[in-house]
């Protein structure tokens, strides 16, 4: 499959999924939540404008290197892959699925695979990164802001030393690569210990290579590093933002620390749910279950979470009119072409 027919099939299935949610949500129940909405609609898209502009400004802080001049991306670009990379994503059966390859591909014409793949995995992973961090400081939140009873203060501490165990393996990650190692554990797996042996040996100098790269952003380039980190950080933030004015449009008592507590609770509980095309379901469930724990109404919850369908909508269609947009001069990769490059 060319780059051109990789964009038309996520093109084909972005509509599709438009679609798909729009029969699911009803046409006329969308109007009515718009329209209830009001105004708050605007700001709630908004919002995730200026995540996704900040999730940009991490993405070329990883991508950009001082002594490689073709690292240094137009902010347009950076942010035009942003948006598509995560409406590919949302639209596919599982996390990441299509965005990252696209990127990849989008980047390889300008900066080679190696470094288009590093780019994007490091970016991946400071994604993840910042997710961990945010849930972390969420749970002081919880403790100071809600009532809770002994049971539910040991699952706060049982969440906390997981996540900062995850936050040490990590660091740990950044220290010393993951991709020898992860094709290392494969190789003791039966069915794919074959496959994973067989990869290893004949791509060991593309993985050595990425594993170079991950090291080198944590130990050399530690600004950049944490540059990334906070506007990753930053963006997580913000998209409380979104619950915030959906309360504040239907008239919910609701303050900034209890709309943080929500988005980190309703992401949570829908990121466990990783496989569901857009989250369907999930996110509605884990926005109950955060309302409910704050003392507010659970069933509120699905008038955000149709919002937050809507808002999706929206950003799902600028996404693919991007993709649609976008230079076919690009990138002339084929993804079974993937391979072949990765051995030069």
């Amino acid at each position: 499959m060319n780059s051109k027919l990789y964009k038309i099939f996520f093109m084909v299935l972005g509509i599709f999924t438009l679609g798909y949610m729009v029969y699911k949500l009803g046409a006329h129940e969308i109007w009515e939540n718009i329209l209830k909405t009001g105004f708050w609609f605007i700001p709630i898209i908004g919002s995730w404008l200026a995540i996704y502009m900040f999730n940009a400004v991490a993405f070329k802080a990883i991508i950009q290197e001082p002594e490689l001049p073709k690292s240094n991306l137009s902010y347009w670009k950076v942010l035009r892959l942003t948006i598509t990379g995560y409406a590919i994503n949302y639209v596919t059966p599982f996390v990441a699925l299509g965005g990252e390859p696209y990127r990849i591909m989008e980047l390889n014409k300008t900066l080679g695979i190696h470094k288009a793949t590093s780019s994007v995995l490091l970016y991946g992973m400071m994604h993840v990164f910042s997710h961990i961090i945010f849930w972390l400081l969420s749970i002081f939140l919880i403790v100071f802001c809600v009532k809770l009873d002994s049971v539910m203060l040991a699952g706060c501490a049982a969440a906390f030393a997981l996540g900062i165990l995850i936050t040490i393996w990590f660091i740990r990650v950044y220290k010393k690569g993951f991709t020898v190692s992860t094709f290392k554990f494969l190789q003791k797996i039966p069915f794919v210990k074959k496959w994973a042996k067989s990869f290893a040996e004949e791509k060991a100098e593309t993985l050595h290579e990425i594993d170079s790269q991950i090291r080198i952003l944590y130990l050399n380039r530690k600004p950049r590093f944490f540059k990334a980190l906070f506007y990753e950080l930053l963006a997580r933030v913000i998209t409380c933002a979104e619950i915030y004015f959906t309360a504040v449009a239907i008239g919910l008592d609701m303050n900034i620390a209890e709309a943080l507590i929500v988005s980190s609770g309703s992401s949570l509980f829908a990121n466990l749910i990783f496989f569901l095309p857009m989250q369907l379901g999930a996110r509605e469930g884990g926005l109950a279950l955060a309302l409910e724990s704050i003392g507010l109404p659970g069933q509120v919850g699905i008038f955000i979470g149709i919002v937050t369908r809507i808002r999706e909508l929206f950003w799902i269609l600028i996404g693919l009119l991007l993709v649609r947009t976008s230079s076919g001069a690009a990138t002339q990769l084929d993804i079974e072409d993937v391979p072949e490059l990765l051995n030069k």
